[in-house]
């Protein structure tokens, strides 16, 4: 089963490679063959996802990042909470995405440009900030589909706010029976960013010297 979950995202705020954009959409993240978890009948899935990321404390991962004209570009994910990511490209894209639990950085080493913003404007908060009550922000609502779960959320005061779209397998081994697979994205100017996940490992040990990283401007002068 295949759980979709869709929340709220700030325009303008693309990171350069689209990690982070806008609107509705459904995840295309294939579901993976896994042993399969009855959904509880007491429980909705907008709590079952709740429930996922209070329970994960760290994760790491592949990721596969694919935009609208079909590119794509790989690299590692590195999540430790609270607040702490890192998105480290492949050796041909000079680029580095770093939240150091305050503020998210994007560091471009092909420009030696470094630019800086609260979490809280980045739709990864929900991911970083697993003591949201997401209740506030999102609820289900039908799919058509019995293996498929939708839980949607935007921002009624800014329409100009896009949506993120989660995408969760049910998996007996994984934190409260769900396995993240990626999510996707469209920014304002209807470009569209979607991020598969592979080789997840979850709570494991993580140096807090993993979210480091190399200031690439140059230095002022005294």
């Amino acid at each position: 089963m295949l759980i979709a979950v869709r929340l709220t995202l700030k325009t303008g705020r693309a990171l350069g490679v689209g990690i982070l954009s806008a609107a509705m959409l459904a995840v295309p993240v294939a579901a993976q063959q896994a042993p399969t978890v009855p959904a509880p009948n007491a429980v909705s899935p907008l709590a079952q996802v709740q429930r996922h990321l209070r329970e994960v404390t760290s994760m790491t991962a592949d990721f596969a990042q694919t935009d609208r004209r079909g590119r794509v570009v790989t690299g590692k994910l590195t999540l430790k909470r609270p607040g702490r990511v890192r998105f480290e490209y492949e050796k041909s894209v000079p680029m580095l995405i770093v939240g150091d639990g305050r503020a998210l950085t994007m560091i471009d080493y092909s420009v030696k440009q470094v630019s800086t913003w609260p979490i809280g404007n980045s739709p990864l908060s929900v991911l970083l900030n697993p003591d949201k009550d997401m209740s506030r922000f999102a609820k289900s609502v039908p799919s058509g589909n019995p293996n498929l779960v939708l839980v949607a959320a935007k921002d009624p005061k800014h329409p100009e706010y896009g949506v993120i779209s989660l995408a969760f397998n049910r998996m007996a081994s994984a934190p409260a029976g769900l396995m993240l697979q990626g999510w996707s994205v469209i920014d304002a100017q209807n470009n569209q960013m979607t991020v598969r996940l592979t080789n997840q490992q979850f709570n494991v040990p993580i140096s807090d010297k993993a979210f480091l990283w190399r200031d690439p401007r140059p230095r002022q002068k005294m």
